[in-house]
């Protein structure tokens, strides 16, 4: 797949199942994770892989939370299923230096993002499918601490890896000149 194919044919697969990546496959998206704009060589990143029992292991954390966090009962009755959805899960965090004096703490946020994106980018590029996913999980107090972060850390992502259960090309939604204006 060439680097344009790759960029307009990206697409979210959120039907996930196995295989997930290989030993080969995982270490590509895990150099891609790293080859991101980082201003200031901070490295502000840090990210778990999920896999085999953990998976059931992040559940349960899931679970904990949204009892905890006193989240709506559909919430949790599927949350220990959630990470179940792909047989490898990476959780993207921000690891952030929060007073910086040179890089805003916003930019080191969108730093780990970009991560986030370019594993995705470099699943699908290998015949993989990928969707990131954010909610509550990404945003709550129970997971931060379960994986011991700061403050001022962020989970940026939840990024599900698998074979695509379905092989459909998404058409893409948006309008060019709805987004793109000249000056």
């Amino acid at each position: 797949m060439n680097a344009i194919e790759l960029l307009l044919e990206r697409q979210s697969d959120a039907r996930l199942t196995a295989p997930g990546p290989t030993a080969e496959q995982l270490e590509i998206i895990k150099k891609a994770a790293l080859k991101v704009p980082d201003h200031g060589a901070l490295a502000p990143w840090l990210f778990y892989v999920v896999e085999g029992d953990s998976l059931n292991t992040l559940g349960e954390w899931f679970f904990e939370a949204a009892t905890a966090e006193a989240l709506d009962e559909r919430t949790k009755e599927r949350a220990k299923s959630l990470p179940l959805r792909a047989p490898l899960v990476i959780i993207a965090i921000a690891k952030t230096q929060k007073d910086h004096p040179k890089v805003p703490w916003l930019e080191q946020v969108e730093s780990a993002a970009c991560s986030c994106f370019a594993m995705q980018q470099a699943a699908y590029a290998q015949g993989l499918g990928a969707v990131w996913r954010t909610g509550h999980f990404a945003i709550s107090p129970t997971i931060k601490s379960k994986l011991h972060l700061a403050e001022h850390d962020e989970i940026v992502g939840y990024l599900y890896i698998g074979t695509p259960e379905l092989q459909i090309k998404k058409q893409s939604r948006h309008a060019l000149d709805s987004y793109f204006i000249t000056l």
